[in-house]
Formats: C-alpha cells, sequence, structure tokens
C-alpha cells in the first residue's frame, strides 16, 4: 500500500504526463488564429474556404471522439493515447508542408482524428486513475492545459508573425506529440480497463498506488462484473435510464460550445483586424486571450472540488450571457473607433475568463463522471461526438453569419443559446462533487427510474 504522500506524487505525475494530450488539443485548435491570416492571401482563400480549413480538423475530431472511446475500451486508454501522441506527429508535419488548400484540409482531418479522440480518452484516463476527492482538479488539469496549448499556439505566432511563417506555426506541435507518446509509454492503464479485462489484482494494485479505498475499487469490479456479457450498445439500447443519462452527458458537451467560445478563440484576430487593427496587431490580441485563459482557468482548477460542478457551470454561463449582449452592442459599433475595438477586447477576456474558469472545466469534468461504467466506451464517445459537432457548427458558421446577419447578431444568438443551456443545467444536471464515478451512475439510474414509474 502506497503512503500518502506517494499516492499524491504518483497522481500528480500521472496527471500532468496524460494532460499533454490537453496541451496538443489546445495548440492545434488555437494555431490557426494566427496562421491563417498568412496562409488565407498565400492560397487566395475565400472566407469560406477559412472556415472549411479551420473546420475540418473539428470533422476529423468528431470522428475520433466517436470512435476513441471503443477503441480505448479494446485496447486500452494508454495505448490510445500512445497512437494518438503519434498521430499527432504525422498530421502536424503533413500540416507543414501542406501545399494546396485540399492538402491542408486533408492534413488538418488527419489531425482532428487524433484531437478527438485524446480530447475523449484524456478525461476519461484521468476520471478512471485518481480518488474522488481530488478528481475535480485532476480532470481539470486537462483543461488548463488545453489553455496553456492555446497560448503556447499565440506565442508561436507572434513570434512568427513578422516572418509569416505558418509552416513553422502548425509543424511545431509534433514536438508535444512525442513527448505525449513517450510518456504514456511508462504509466500504467487505469483500474476500470484492467477490471474491464478480468486483472482485478491488477486494478487493485494501480487503484491503491493512486490512493483509492478499497471500496472503490470493489465498485469498479462489481460494476463490470454486473455488466459482463453485453455488448455496450446493446445495454444502451436496453435500458431507458442508461441512454437518458449518456443523452444529459451529450448536451452538456454541446453546452460548452453553444455561447460560442471558439468563435473567439478561433476568430479573435480576423475580428479585432475587421474593426481596424494591422495585421501583426490583430495576431498579438490572441495573446490577451490566452493570457486570460490560462488564469481563469487555473483559478477553477483551485475552486472546482469545494465549489462544485453544478453551480460554477451555472454562474459561468451567466457571465457568458450578460458578456455576449454587451459584445453585439459594443462590436458593432466598434468599426473606426479605437477606445470601442480595445472595448470589445477587454468584453472578449470577460467573457473567455468565465468560459475557461467555469464552463470549459466543468463540461469535461461532468461528462467523464455522468457516462455510466458499463457504457463508458460508447457513451463516451457519443458525448464528445456531440461537443466537437457543435464545435465545427460554430467554426464553419460564424464568419458567414457574420457576413450575413452581422457580428452583434451573431452574438446574441450565441446569448440565446447560452440562456436555454443556463436553464438545461438548472433542471437536468446534478451535483457530483465528492462522489464516486458508480455512485453518480446510481443517481441517474434512480432518477429516470422513477421518473418511468411515474
Amino acid at each position: 500500500m502506497a503512503t500518502a504522500a506517494q499516492s499524491r506524487r504518483y497522481v500528480r505525475l500521472v496527471s500532468w504526463i496524460a494532460a499533454l494530450g490537453g496541451l496538443l488539443f489546445g495548440y492545434d485548435t488555437g494555431v490557426m488564429s494566427g496562421a491563417l491570416l498568412f496562409i488565407g492571401p498565400e492560397f487566395g482563400m475565400t472566407p469560406t474556404q477559412e472556415g472549411w480549413v479551420t473546420s475540418m480538423l473539428l470533422v476529423g475530431a468528431a470522428i475520433g471522439a466517436m470512435s476513441g472511446g471503443r477503441v480505448a475500451d479494446a485496447i486500452g486508454r494508454r495505448t490510445t493515447l500512445i497512437i494518438g501522441g503519434v498521430v499527432f506527429v504525422l498530421g502536424s508535419l503533413w500540416c507543414a508542408v501542406a501545399g494546396s488548400v485540399a492538402s491542408l484540409g486533408a492534413a488538418r482531418t488527419l489531425l482532428g482524428v487524433a484531437v478527438g479522440a485524446v480530447s475523449i480518452v484524456v478525461p476519461m484516463y484521468l476520471s478512471e486513475q485518481v480518488p474522488a476527492a481530488v478528481r475535480g482538479r485532476m480532470v481539470s488539469l486537462n483543461t488548463l492545459m488545453i489553455v496553456v496549448g492555446q497560448l503556447v499556439a499565440y506565442l508561436v505566432n507572434s513570434a512568427l508573425a513578422h516572418t509569416g511563417n505558418w509552416h513553422l506555426m502548425l509543424g511545431l506541435a509534433a514536438v508535444p506529440g512525442a513527448m505525449l507518446a513517450i510518456g504514456m509509454a511508462f504509466l500504467p492503464d487505469t483500474p476500470v480497463f484492467y477490471a474491464r479485462t478480468h486483472r482485478s489484482n491488477k486494478a487493485s494494485a494501480v487503484a491503491s498506488r493512486a490512493g483509492m479505498s478499497q471500496q472503490e475499487v470493489d465498485e469498479i469490479i462489481a460494476d463490470h462484473a454486473a455488466a459482463e456479457g453485453r455488448g455496450q450498445w446493446q445495454a444502451l439500447r436496453s435500458s431507458r435510464w442508461l441512454y437518458l443519462t449518456v443523452a444529459v452527458a451529450a448536451v452538456i458537451g454541446v453546452i460548452q460550445q453553444v455561447t460560442g467560445v471558439n468563435a473567439i478563440v478561433y476568430f479573435a484576430p480576423t475580428l479585432m483586424n475587421q474593426v481596424g487593427m494591422s495585421t501583426t496587431n490583430s495576431v498579438y490580441t490572441s495573446i490577451v486571450i490566452g493570457l486570460v485563459s490560462v488564469v481563469a482557468c487555473w483559478v477553477g482548477l483551485q475552486i472546482i472540488d469545494r465549489v462544485g460542478r453544478r453551480r460554477l457551470l451555472l454562474g459561468g454561463l451567466m457571465i457568458n450571457v450578460i458578456s455576449l449582449v454587451v459584445l453585439a452592442v459594443v462590436y458593432g459599433q466598434a468599426k473606426g473607433h479605437p477606445g470601442l475595438a480595445l472595448l470589445s477586447l477587454v468584453v472578449m477576456a470577460i467573457f473567455i475568463a468565465s468560459q475557461q474558469a467555469a464552463v470549459s472545466p466543468t463540461t469535461w469534468l461532468l461528462i467523464s463522471e455522468i457516462v455510466p461504467m458499463r457504457v463508458r466506451g460508447v457513451g463516451m464517445g457519443l458525448a464528445g461526438l456531440a461537443l466537437w459537432g457543435a464545435n465545427w457548427a460554430v467554426a464553419q458558421f460564424f464568419l458567414p453569419l457574420v457576413s450575413l446577419l452581422s457580428a452583434g447578431a451573431t452574438f446574441l444568438i450565441f446569448a440565446t443559446l447560452g440562456l436555454a443551456a443556463f436553464a438545461f443545467v438548472r433542471v437536468m444536471v446534478p451535483e457530483t462533487k465528492g462522489r464516486s464515478l458508480e455512485a453518480v451512475g446510481e443517481q441517474f439510474r434512480q432518477r429516470f427510474e422513477r421518473a418511468t414509474r411515474s
């Protein structure tokens, strides 16, 4: 039995290495915000083509998210993350040498498959690998690494802005990809995967090393024994409470995207360029967004296990809605007015702060906690598909909507969707703080079975 100090060190090591997947996720989604300013003129791209190249990563991510959970169930969470790191390396290098819009789009799609798979499997790995008491902080470390990755992308873009070298901007993602693959090779898989593959002794040993109680280990083994012999799709179709629970997790994934966070992440430089900032200065505005994201996410990481997931998510959504309404008014008047342009950037920063301190970490965490153990692979995949599908829609249609309706009207649409998301969370999402994954699943089972009987 590991001592408490040994368990804490082990959990931190495991969490930091696995969270390199979040760093890659953040870098590859953030790097296009600056690189696009140089790729577009070089290839003579239209706004629709710019949206297409950006969103193809998200098409691949939807595929990766849908398949990543099943692959992780089949070959293990650890092996899936190693393969994901290798694909990151290959996709990044392909992006760097792409010579046409079609080639870049294809490379971004391959990269997206790795992004989507890793975005699901890292929270799955972490939520299954650490004790309930610290699960919020450790799983949310992945979200912190996402915004750190985005900040690194913004800094790289800014450092290379004077050269216009978008090839290097995109290719540098190969470095953390290699680090993820190598680091995961030295870590074990999770107790849940070992229980699924009938290695109870190994499950107990890994769980004990992480400081989990014997009760948590027994619940994991018992839950998988109860589901023995039934396929996950069969279990999902035949059990109303299971598919309703997965549906709630999928809606939570959509909630992360419906207020348009990635419209700001992907297109903040483009938006600021449209109201009069120079191309180089527009790239630099991403650093502001990135710094705010990292600080806010770090704050969220410190409080999520104390405040609770549900309360934090509701507060973040409400600040999002208010910020979007203000932004709709201010940005619409900002063209040719430097003061209003600067105010628009400040409001964007407030919006990003509430998103990264509250909405993003709680949604990723809740998805990893809510999906029941017996349909873990399929359920996480479906929730990830919903999240990445919403992300794709924002990336693909944001700039065309701005051209068609105006930026102000588009921000008001996001605000309305944010209000709908707030209402859903109030009614359907319970608090999961400090509870084992099995206990969370049992709460949903009782809720939906009671609703069926009534």
